[in-house]
């Protein structure tokens, strides 16, 4: 056993009649560090994704969490925290009521939950809408409040698919800055179209196209490795952005 990982995915295959999902996949994920997934629609991530968080099984390979093998230690499944990409939630509970409840399903008592609610409500700036039924919040709030429903039993490892999708820049980059403070008591993999939101926050990045691992590096070393003009150009575009632009004209307070 590597005690310096936190996840192992070993020849991790699943194939869908005559299509390969994922054909093969090796993958090491370090404690304590971001690690950017990253590919085209249909390249094979979420399949990967719901095996490394077992909810799926895979054909062939195993998935090893802290060293242990998903399918044969169950409750290794507590240390993992996932954000879908699609919102979930309550209609009739409120935001605090939400975090109490996924909580509940950890086996966390009443006052513990609340506070770990509320600490995180807090820290995603939802504080002040923590009794409010979230069914009335935006969808920007919604999708921080999916954020703080993956952390609510503190796991170790946090599965983010999409963490920014449908926020304006301010929360963007609140998300960005909240992400990055995770680690590295917390091992993260994230899962992004964006490349700009993984060239930031990533530490390595895993890039998969037609079920298989294509290649896996810092950011530096993958646009290191396309030749000098493309380099050249991204340098002049990351200088100043529209982004930038945005948040200097509209401030980084949040909306709600």
């Amino acid at each position: 056993m590597n005690d310096k990982l936190a996840i192992q995915c070993i020849n991790l295959t699943k194939s869908y009649a005559s299509i390969n999902a994922v054909d093969g996949l090796n993958l090491d994920i370090r404690k304590g560090e971001i690690m950017g997934f990253l590919g085209p629609n249909g390249a094979g991530k979420s399949t990967s994704i719901n095996m490394i968080c077992g909810l799926l099984e895979p054909d062939h390979g195993k998935v090893l969490i802290f060293g242990e093998d998903l399918r044969i230690h169950d409750k290794v499944r507590y240390k993992i925290g996932i954000c879908p990409q699609e919102n979930i939630y309550w209609p009739k509970l409120t935001g605090l009521e939400q975090l109490q409840f996924m909580a509940s399903m950890y086996g966390m008592n009443l006052s513990t939950s609340r506070k770990k609610g509320m600490e995180l409500l807090d820290r995603l700036g939802l504080a002040d809408h923590a009794r409010k039924l979230s069914v009335k919040w935006s969808g920007g709030m919604k999708r921080r409040l999916n954020i703080a429903l993956a952390l609510v039993h503190d796991p170790e490892i946090i599965v983010l698919d999409e963490p920014e999708a449908g926020l304006d820049p301010q929360s963007r980059i609140m998300i960005r800055e909240f992400i990055t403070s995770l680690t590295p008591q917390k091992t993260v993999l994230l899962t992004t179209h964006n490349m700009d939101e993984a060239d930031r926050v990533s530490e390595r990045l895993a890039i998969m196209d037609k079920g298989k691992l294509i290649r896996i590096g810092t950011p530096h070393e993958l646009k290191a490795s396309i030749d000098g003009d493309m380099q050249i150009k991204e340098v002049v575009i990351r200088r100043k952005t529209l982004e930038d632009v945005f948040i200097n004209l509209t401030g980084k307070s949040l909306r709600t």
